[in-house]
């Protein structure tokens, strides 16, 4: 059976297609539209670089014939140093409150009481290193008789001194095992040092000296304390060790903090590895029989030069803070 749908009546758009003709619109746009052409896009040139704006003063004052070509500079590891990490920064604020030398400070009485001591420890050291030992000229031991008599201020304040010399590296050795004191006076983080070098032979005393923010200064720290520390520095291998620090580098003092003469008896092993002893004095408390004993018992080393430490100046007299305009200071 066929079935047959019923007529249907066109819709309304149906019937308004038949009146108006849509597609008539897009046709004439199609006609009206020029042929298209492949035609080859050359590349756009670079944009040329704009010229740097150089304002700096500096930069500025370099006439123009010494200056680098743009892209020829030198690159930045030739300002600056290849491992920042490996530069302890010595804490200034700590050393002007215990009223040391402060390097790059404006030059006062300490620094210039300092210089002279320094300046006739350098003579003696070059004596020294014509007549005797080269390698004990090099070797400075800072001692005192008794605890308090300010042997480590002495000794902070001597290497700072000598490492403003120009052609001089100095090496600060805290040897005071018992009571090290110099890595916390100067704000540095301990760590392993003197005694660990001395205490295993593989190691090499060199990779624990610590170098410093103050140029030519570096610090070897006291080390692991131990109960054997004077027959550690009486052995064969402290001998070792001074000659590896001094061959390290043949610009290089040492300066070596070391314990009370009349309080540990591991001064006087000391006094015989070095050239010079500066025994400090304190001039307010150190009897003349105490000094008379600790002389005897660093008589090891041939070349004792006392220092008087804390010395009461007399109001209005002469002293080097007068010339600087500094008469306040203490």
């Amino acid at each position: 059976m066929t079935v047959t749908k019923p007529d249907r009546e066109p819709s309304l758009l149906e019937r308004a297609a038949k009146v108006y003709d849509f597609s008539a619109h897009a046709r004439a746009r199609s006609d009206a539209l020029p042929p298209v052409v492949d035609t080859p896009v050359a590349a756009p040139a670079p944009a040329a670089a704009p010229a740097p704006d150089f304002t700096d003063a500096t930069f500025l004052a370099i006439p123009e014939e010494l200056r680098a070509p743009i892209g020829d500079e030198f690159g930045d590891e030739v300002y600056y140093p290849e491992d920042p990490d490996d530069t302890a920064r010595i804490d200034r604020g700590m050393l002007a409150a215990n009223g040391m030398i402060v390097p790059g400070a404006p030059v006062g009485p300490l620094a210039e009481e300092f210089r002279l001591i320094k300046r006739q420890l350098l003579i003696a050291s070059a004596r020294i290193a014509e007549s005797e030992s080269a390698d004990k000229a090099r070797m400075i031991l800072v001692c005192s008789a008794r605890p308090e008599d300010g042997k480590t201020f002495c000794a902070i304040n001597l290497a700072l001194s000598i490492a403003a010399e120009r052609d001089t590296e100095v090496l600060l050795v805290d040897a005071d095992v018992a009571k090290p004191d110099i890595v916390k006076q100067l704000g540095l983080i301990d760590g392993p040092g003197l005694l660990d070098a001395l205490s295993d032979s593989r190691i090499d005393v060199e990779d624990l000296v610590i170098a410093t923010d103050v140029p030519h200064l570096s610090i070897l720290p006291a080390g692991t304390k131990t109960a054997m520390d004077t027959e550690l520095l009486a052995s064969a291998r402290t001998r070792a060790v001074i000659a590896r620090l001094l061959a390290a580098n043949p610009r290089r003092i040492i300066i070596i903090d070391s314990p009370p003469a009349l309080a540990a008896s591991a001064a006087s092993v000391l006094a015989m590895r070095v050239g010079q002893v500066m025994l400090v004095v304190r001039a307010d408390r150190t009897p003349e029989s105490e000094l008379r004993a600790a002389v005897n018992i660093l008589d090891g080393c041939e070349h004792i030069q006392l220092v008087l430490n804390a010395v009461a100046y007399v109001q209005g007299g002469a002293r080097f803070g007068s010339y600087y305009g500094q008469d306040s200071a203490q």
